[in-house]
C-alpha cells in the first residue's frame, strides 16, 4: 500500500464525539503494551503518527487517524493494565463496546496479541464482542522477533488452539524486521476493497 498521507483527526470517548465524515474504519485493539501504536506507525511509514509510551495504559480514549484521505485507522485504548486506575478500567468496557456496536463505518478489527503470551479471558471476551456484532476480524501476533523461528511456530500453534482457530489465520508481525507488514495490508485491503499495490486507491475503489 502506498501511503500518501496520514494524520491524526481527533480523540473521542462517546458516540457524539466520533468523526462525522463517512470514511470506512479499521480499528486496532489489544492489551496495553502489545504494540498497537507501533504497528499503526509501521503500517503508514510514520514514526510519530501515533504516540508511543513505555508506560502501559496511556491510551485512554479512542483515537482516529485519516489515511490517504480514504479511510480511517482507529486506535482503541489498551485493556488489561493492572495498574490502571479503577475508574479507567470501568470506563474502558462500555466505551469500547459502544464503538464496536454502534459504528457503521467500522469494517474490521485488528486484534493484537503478544506472541510471547498465551491468550486469556480478556482476548476471548473481546472475540465474543466481535462475533456478537458480526465484525471482520484480523489477528496479529506482535513482537515476533523476540522468538526464534522454531519458537514462533510452536507459539503460533498454541495461541491458535487457545483461540480455537487455524494457525493460518494468525499473522506474525515485527516492527523491527517489518515481518508481516504486507500480509496485514493485504487483509486490510481486502475488507476495504483497496488494491494494495495501486498508487491511486481512490481511483481503484468505488464505495
Amino acid at each position: 500500500m502506498i501511503i500518501k498521507s496520514a494524520e491524526f483527526i481527533k480523540s473521542a470517548a462517546a458516540l457524539g464525539q466520533y468523526p462525522d465524515e463517512p470514511f470506512p474504519e479499521v480499528a486496532f485493539a489489544g492489551k496495553s503494551n502489545v504494540g498497537k501504536s507501533t504497528l499503526i506507525n509501521t503500517l503508514v511509514n510514520r514514526k510519530g503518527l501515533v504516540k508511543t509510551s513505555s508506560t502501559p495504559g496511556r491510551t485512554q480514549l479512542i483515537n482516529f487517524f485519516l489515511i490517504n484521505r480514504e479511510f480511517r485507522f482507529v486506535d482503541l485504548p489498551g485493556y488489561g493494565y493492572a495498574k490502571a486506575p479503577v475508574a479507567e478500567k470501568k470506563k474502558w468496557g462500555p466505551m469500547v463496546e459502544a464503538y464496536l456496536q454502534s459504528r457503521e463505518e467500522l469494517k474490521a478489527v485488528v486484534l493484537l496479541i503478544d506472541i510471547r503470551r498465551d491468550p486469556d479471558q480478556k482476548e476471548l471476551d473481546f472475540m465474543l464482542w466481535m462475533n456478537r456484532y458480526n465484525l471482520n476480524q484480523i489477528y496479529v501476533l506482535t513482537k515476533a522477533d523476540k522468538l526464534s523461528k522454531a519458537a514462533q511456530t510452536l507459539q503460533m500453534k498454541a495461541i491458535a488452539r487457545g483461540l480455537s482457530m487455524d494457525p493460518e489465520n494468525l499473522i506474525l508481525f515485527s516492527s523491527k524486521t517489518r515481518m508481516g507488514k504486507e500480509k496485514i495490508w493485504e487483509a486490510i485491503s481486502g475488507v476495504l476493497n483497496l488494491s494494495p499495490s495501486d498508487p491511486t486507491p481512490s481511483e481503484s475503489r468505488k464505495r
